[in-house]
């Protein structure tokens, strides 16, 4: 199998038929043998009942639907897991993202090499509301990734399959799946300027709140990248610095008050010094974060992954 076509979706009943009469056109002429993977994100329009048809007219269709809408994760989780083709490309259903581009994705896998390809909307027809914070969000991924790629979220991708076999998606992370490759040791990703289309069908399911979740989950790769297995590096380190500051505020204070009683000065009760307070709650917050490394240590200690390492090859 050369090709599996993962395609998530959400009600887009009116996208599916020339989106997989395209495909199909495009397929044929490249002579490639693909299969397609539709997962149904728990569509509440006709968009199950025409993935049947579709079936029927098309053997290598293949269709996944899930009971609620759980998100394009979740789709891509289930997609890469049911993959076979040796070379893994996603798209959106919306007929935005051209299967025109299928045989060149596929061929710099295959022939250039590259683990990831990911698209680049370089001209957009898109809203400003999506097009300004999408320009924003994908700097500041840039910066805090070192990949230097335009477009983290485009929908158009293509994948060697041991990479989509070697990242678990799941949350909001589909648009860090070239960092998460990149943590997993896939490190040759490229990019490709693609063709966008504007929306024929329907209405965007995207909305701000995105927006909120992808910094959310910025924080949550990077921080899982370099401290999922050691939490303690992170939390101990941070707890202990501002544990020994608060100590030495604490010695500061009672040095200070030997000196004023030596020399038979007045001075300010302890407990009405502000530094007291203050390396008090340093005492405290320091003692917090290190017990919070202590504990997430221990947790992934006893996770069952904690040794899942990657193995390119074996003789």
């Amino acid at each position: 199998m050369d090709i599996s076509l993962v395609i998530p979706l959400y009600n887009e009943e009116e996208s599916l038929k020339p989106l997989v009469k395209w495909i199909d056109d495009v397929i044929v002429k490249a002579k490639l043998e693909a299969e397609i993977l539709f997962i149904d994100d728990g569509s509440v329009d006709s968009s199950w009942e025409i993935i049947e048809e579709l079936k029927k007219q098309y053997s290598y269709i293949r269709g996944f639907r899930f009971g609620r809408n759980y998100g394009k994760s979740a789709a891509l989780y289930t997609g890469f897991k049911e993959a076979v083709g040796d070379v893994v490309i996603t798209m959106d259903a919306d007929l935005q993202d051209s299967p025109e581009e299928i045989p060149e994705l596929y061929k710099m896998i295959v022939e250039d090499k590259f683990d990831l390809v990911s698209g680049w909307k370089r001209k957009r027809h898109d809203p400003l509301g999506k097009t300004l914070p999408s320009k924003f969000f994908n700097s500041t991924a840039r910066v805090v990734s070192g990949i230097k790629l335009h477009d983290f979220n485009c929908g158009l991708k293509a994948y060697k399959l041991k990479v989509v076999k070697s990242v678990e998606v799941y949350g909001e992370m589909h648009r860090y799946i070239p960092i998460l490759a990149k943590q997993a040791g896939f490190k040759k990703i490229g990019e490709k300027v693609v063709s966008h289309r504007s929306r024929e069908f329907g209405v965007s399911k995207y909305g701000w709140e995105r927006m909120i979740k992808g910094y959310l989950d910025l924080l949550t790769v990077m921080f899982m990248s370099h401290f999922g297995r050691s939490p303690m590096y992170l939390f101990g380190a941070l707890g202990t610095i501002i544990f020994l500051v608060g100590m030495i505020l604490t010695g500061v204070i009672l040095v200070d008050k030997q000196i004023h009683i030596a020399q038979e000065l007045s001075f300010r009760p302890t407990t009405e010094q502000p530094l007291f307070f203050i390396s008090l709650c340093c005492s405290i917050i320091g003692t917090q974060l290190f017990l919070a490394g202590f504990l997430g240590q221990l947790i992934t200690r006893s996770s069952s992954d904690r040794n899942n390492y990657i193995i390119d090859k074996t003789i």
